[in-house]
């Protein structure tokens, strides 16, 4: 499946990998477009599961609930970025939550033009509004706020086209070696994390050379 969200095919670009249960990536997504647009690049936007590559390295859960020490600092850490950034935050009473859901959604709407808001829509469903994002009709509600004809989209959601595409998509996620989100790549250069934004769009600025995906 292809975005329709890109620019043309010379223009600067970055690739963003992110779960919606990852609490960095809605960070990253919150202050993404903005530092990208102020350097001319343009963001590509890649949803996965981290999942399935954390039982590839052995672990049967998130790293955070595996050590709940570490668990605790993110969580204080994302509340403190989040007041840094100004952005709205409210610790999720469930994490991780699934994402399975709105992640084969957001790859129906990065082939039209709603697929960017969407995502920052289910984002904050999970981090400000503390909804299960896997529920359809949490998904239901935020593609009806955006015009977008839920029901189509939510049969298209559970076709065997868009499962095996978000299959493909965490497959490639995989073969890219990405461990963790977000994951962002400026031509074949990998930027870990929401504290490595600015880096990438830099990076992505000055020629970072091929895609990645």
């Amino acid at each position: 499946m292809t975005q329709a969200n890109g620019a043309s095919n010379g223009a600067k670009r970055l690739e963003i990998w992110f779960d919606f249960a990852s609490p960095y990536s809605f960070l990253a997504i919150e202050r993404i477009e903005a530092i990208a647009a102020a350097q001319g690049v343009t963001v590509d936007y890649r949803p996965f599961l981290l999942g399935p590559i954390f039982k590839a390295r052995g672990w049967d859960d998130s790293p955070f609930r595996l050590f709940p020490d570490k668990g605790e600092y993110m969580m204080r850490e994302v509340a403190r970025l989040a007041a840094k950034y100004g952005v709205r935050y409210r610790r999720p009473t469930v994490f991780p939550r699934v994402g399975v859901l709105p992640s084969r959604v957001a790859l129906i709407g990065l082939e039209a033009d709603w697929g960017k808001a969407f995502c920052l829509s289910m984002y904050r469903a999970n981090f400000v509004d503390d909804l299960d994002i896997q529920q359809p009709g949490v998904v239901r509600e935020r593609l009806a706020a955006l015009g977008v004809d839920a029901d189509a989209v939510l049969a298209r959601a559970g076709s065997d086209e868009i499962k095996q595409a978000f299959r493909a998509q965490v497959d490639r996620a995989q073969s890219l070696g990405i461990f963790g989100a977000p994951m962002m790549f400026a031509g074949s250069e990998m930027f870990w994390g929401n504290d490595r934004v600015e880096d990438a769009v830099q990076w992505a600025r000055d020629g970072g050379g091929r895609a990645a995906g």
